[in-house]
């Protein structure tokens, strides 16, 4: 049998080119070798949005013409809605059994992500528990391979964990899945921050258009003990350079402005004009691809209801499997 691929994302904004070097293209890449589902976690985005859940309707669609323009063929992926698999629901209720809240607390990103989002009346326990919702999303539908950004590792280990012990415990039908993460770490932020993040707004989004992208370049940290042009400059750490490694495919161009950067014989200026002149071209295909199939509403419509469709016969038949195991298929 051809071995099933499992990722997603939040459609919580659009994606941005953090998600791409991230995860998007592997799943890009590797649609044709697995059979690939992509989920629009919709039920985890309720954590921190519960207060407007209106906003997700318009984001899924967003999300799903994002996942479109960068390549995904519908031929080959299917688009599923979390909230349209009740079976997610169950099997995530069945699997807090198996966890602590210690083992909850101790997750380096489950912790990253509330100091990131400070809520301010106290932690939801949607939010606090996510990470068991995203173990139940990976192996209802048995997949082999995760394709996640760096940050999302301890997920996919608690994953493996949940699966371990329900093994174990009842009877081994559930896959334990490896993740795999994208050629470039951990893209930074515009700000220099860390991480990309659509809450820090710190993003360059794929659809942005030309002028937001120049903006976002031209306003991007560097290297701050860099005073003057003509000052050596540090490569390492710097935005900038971690963007041309990532998306500027004339390798002799970097190697030379990292050359002069070092001797302080080239100013930022140059540097970033360099840089939005590789992501102008990388993005300009998927702009196009996006303009299409946003001028298209109910083609993607259909493309995300038969993909749901499809996911949800797959969830059906290992939940019949998840309660025979657990002798919970009772004979009413």
């Amino acid at each position: 049998m051809i071995k099933r691929i499992l990722t997603g994302d939040r459609p919580t904004g659009p994606l941005h080119l953090g998600h791409y070097v991230g995860s998007l293209a592997n799943r890009v890449r590797l649609q044709d070798e697995y059979d690939t589902f992509i989920l629009i976690a919709d039920v985890q985005a309720l954590t921190d949005n519960f207060e407007h859940p209106e906003l997700l309707g318009e984001n899924v669609m967003e999300v799903a013409t994002d996942y479109l323009a960068v390549g995904l063929d519908p031929n080959k992926v299917k688009i599923v809605v979390q909230s349209m698999v009740p079976e997610l629901c169950e099997l995530t209720i069945y699997f807090m059994n198996l966890v602590t809240t210690a083992t909850l607390e101790r997750n380096p990103t489950l912790k990253e992500e509330i100091k990131q989002r400070n809520f301010t009346n106290g932690l939801p326990v949607g939010f606090y528990t996510y990470p068991i919702s995203q173990a139940s999303d990976i192996t209802i539908f048995k997949a082999e391979l995760v394709p996640v950004g760096e940050d999302q590792l301890p997920m996919i280990e608690q994953t493996r964990e949940i699966v371990r012990r329900f093994n174990r415990l009842y009877k081994k039908i559930l896959i334990e899945p490896r993740a795999m993460t994208g050629q470039v770490a951990r893209l930074p932020g515009t700000d220099g921050g860390a991480k990309m993040s659509k809450s820090l707004r710190n993003c360059i989004n794929l659809g942005d258009t030309p002028d937001q992208v120049r903006k976002r370049v031209m306003s991007m940290y560097t290297d701050p003990t860099r005073i003057h042009p003509t000052d050596p400059g540090h490569i390492e750490g710097n935005p900038v350079f971690t963007y041309h490694d990532a998306f500027n495919p004339n390798k002799g161009e970097v190697a030379d402005l990292k050359e002069r950067y070092v001797a302080g014989t080239v100013g930022d200026v140059e540097v970033k004009e360099k840089l939005f002149a590789a992501l102008n071209a990388f993005l300009e295909p998927i702009r196009v691809r996006r303009a299409e199939f946003a001028s298209k509403p109910e083609r993607v419509r259909e493309i995300v209801v038969e993909g749901t469709r499809k996911g949800r016969a797959v969830a059906q038949e290992t939940m019949r499997e998840v309660r025979e195991a657990m002798k919970l298929a009772y004979p009413l």
